[in-house]
């Protein structure tokens, strides 16, 4: 791997990370409108429609041969991603961004230690979590709480399924199926408080954060892995928590308190620790 390669690739993830944080950020501004289940089915529904229709497109093809194995790992993986999303947007009406990121962010953690089987990194983390949450006083809402753990463990069974998908499915057929899925799953649980609020506008504001999240941060960490190995992706990806931190703060105006900042520090170390000690 080339010094070129690697700031290449570091440059993809970085952006990756940075989009899907801008994401999450107008996420909220269109959650006030619609309701965080109708932002998170929104984004998915057109996020599902885009990607169908180029691979439809630009790799048929590859499209018609996908294995029923195939199919069944990428209809999982779309209800995994509809659970997954739907959950978060829950989170982040109701915590911090950089907080709801950050105990999210426990799912691929707990991926990465048990592959490590490092003790250290785990308990870095539950101290974190400690300082994001803070329940010795409260000030944290707990039921944004619930939803940001389901989102990780949403988070942890989505690692695994698109591992199982790419080794299933070549190219980006998988998903060409499973957003599509996870569209239709997202539509069944929002639609009843979504009917009759959206408008012309509120449906193009929908496809531009489709595509701020997942589609164009999903095709810059395509080209960031084939930069970077895997190692260094999920270093990176580690660090997304504190990227969510700034972003919340210039973006939000959530200002966050030393413990929380503790919080995230912490998440994060051991986040790089488990995925530099983890193995495929």
């Amino acid at each position: 791997m080339t010094l070129s390669n690697t700031r290449t690739g570091t440059g993809f993830a970085v952006a990756s990370m940075s989009f899907v944080q801008l994401g999450l950020a107008a996420s909220v501004g269109l959650a006030i409108q619609i309701g965080a289940l109708g932002t998170a089915w929104l984004r998915l529904a057109w996020a599902g429609l885009l990607l169908l229709v180029l691979v439809l497109l630009f790799d048929r093809a590859r499209l018609f041969r996908v294995s029923r194995a195939g199919i069944t790992s990428s209809v999982a993986l779309g209800v995994v991603t509809a659970a997954l999303t739907l959950l978060f947007m829950l989170a982040v009406t109701r915590l911090p961004l950089g907080t709801a990121s950050a105990l999210e962010f426990l799912g691929p953690l707990g991926v990465a230690v048990f592959r490590g089987r490092r003790l250290l990194w785990p308990l870095l983390a539950g101290a974190g979590v400690l300082l994001l949450t803070s329940p010795w006083q409260g000030s944290v809402d707990p039921l944004g709480v619930v939803f940001a753990l389901g989102a990780a463990v949403c988070w942890a069974a989505y690692i695994l399924l698109t591992q199982h998908v790419g080794d299933e499915v070549s190219g980006v057929a998988g998903l060409a199926i499973s957003m599509p899925v996870a569209g239709a799953v997202a539509t069944l649980v929002a639609w009843p408080s979504v009917f009759g609020q959206l408008t012309p506008r509120i449906l193009v504001e929908g496809l531009l954060l489709a595509m701020l999240l997942p589609v164009v941060p999903f095709v810059l960490e395509l080209l960031a892995l084939r930069k970077l190995t895997t190692a260094a992706f999920g270093t990176l990806m580690s660090l997304e928590p504190a990227l969510a931190v700034v972003v919340g703060l210039v973006l939000l105006h959530q200002v966050p308190g030393w413990a929380a900042v503790a919080g995230v520090a912490l998440v994060v170390t051991a986040g790089i620790g488990a995925e530099r000690a983890g193995a495929r």
